[in-house]
């Protein structure tokens, strides 16, 4: 699936929470699909926790 389609999919879904949930169920919904694609990274191998946390701890810089 290309970049641009995977973002209307997740605009969809996220509109349809919006309209069916309200602001909650809107906040619930992208809180879990952004845990889910950090999830699918480390499993597909292309996210890396431990330098993730060096980089948000200060320990390695990101450039």
């Amino acid at each position: 699936m290309t970049p641009t389609v995977t973002g209307m999919a997740a605009g969809a879904v996220l509109a349809f929470a919006g309209l069916a949930f309200g602001f909650w169920g809107f906040l619930l919904t992208a809180l879990l699909m952004g845990t889910g694609a950090l999830l699918g990274r480390s499993a597909e191998g292309k996210l890396d926790f431990r330098g993730v946390r060096d980089a948000l701890t200060g320990r390695r810089s990101s450039s």
